[in-house]
């Protein structure tokens, strides 16, 4: 089917988006971290301030994904395989992440677990356990942030499967557990992987409700993505694109791997289509 000078003109005006808003950014890190040569880029990949922010970021995206991947099938088996008031009220609050401001979330966070708050103040007494400016205050937003993503993703699929599969596993006699290992499980895998990427993706890169807990400690409270805006503040120019090509990198290997997981989802369908009579 012959293309008419209006399709071009809509397939090269999104080329020309994709290259100004994606493209020339990461081409732009790339050749700043690099403009004092690659022994600089070293030295700062290296330092302790850098080694610091990446060993934190992974430590918080690490403990954030497993959260969230048990939250997240619970939530979706709860909503999609029984009925009970409030239903429509749990799948309208999951999206409250989605729709509240990350600083805000972070603000909240800090007002009712802070030291000034009476619940931060006994945690600290009583407990000698102090949430905020601290590594379990930023795991607690990142977590609010990302828990969404793995419950919205399995939610829609798991609804248009149905229970019957699973229905008749318990009728012939299968544990609740060996249901869902067994045959929910093995329908949902690629659509949970998906979400897991979706989770990880958002956790490495947050930034505005980790800032408002973490107290910006350096070397202590630092993600990569706080480190970015310190070295910038610093005049760290190269050491601020370092970050963010180190950041950036890992978000390509996200995308990557979203890319990879969806391709094979989508052959899995294909072949089934063709198998099917």
């Amino acid at each position: 089917m012959p293309r008419y000078w209006h399709q071009w003109a809509l397939i090269l005006a999104a080329l020309g988006a994709v290259v100004v808003l994606l493209v020339l950014p990461l081409v732009l890190i790339v050749v700043q971290a690099f403009s004092q040569g690659a022994t600089v880029v070293a030295d700062n990949l290296t330092s302790a301030d850098m080694i610091a922010a990446i060993k934190l970021t992974l430590v918080v995206a690490l403990v954030t994904v497993p959260i969230n991947l048990v939250f997240g099938v619970l939530l979706a088996w709860c909503v999609t395989r029984y009925e009970f008031r409030g239903r429509k009220l749990l799948t309208t609050l999951i999206d409250i992440p989605f729709a509240m401001s990350p600083v805000v979330a972070g603000l909240c966070y800090l007002v009712v677990y802070g030291g000034q708050s009476a619940f931060g103040t006994w945690l600290d007494d009583t407990l000698g356990l102090q949430l905020m400016f601290a590594l379990p205050g930023m795991i607690m937003v990142t977590v609010f942030v990302t828990c969404p993503y793995v419950a919205r993703v399995l939610i829609p699929l798991m609804q248009s499967q149905g229970t019957e599969e699973e229905e008749a596993a318990v009728l012939l006699g299968a544990s609740g557990w060996q249901t869902f290992w067994y045959v929910t499980l093995p329908k949902i895998r690629w659509a949970l992987l998906y979400g897991v990427v979706l989770t990880n993706a958002r956790a490495v890169g947050e930034f505005g409700a980790v800032s408002v807990v973490s107290g910006l400690i350096r070397g202590e409270t630092l993600t990569l993505p706080l480190l970015i805006q310190m070295l910038n503040e610093d005049y760290n120019t190269v050491g601020a694109f370092t970050a963010a090509g180190l950041l950036a990198a890992m978000a390509l290997i996200t995308l990557l791997l979203k890319t990879a997981l969806e391709w094979r989802q989508h052959h899995k369908l294909d072949a089934a289509q063709e198998t099917t009579p």
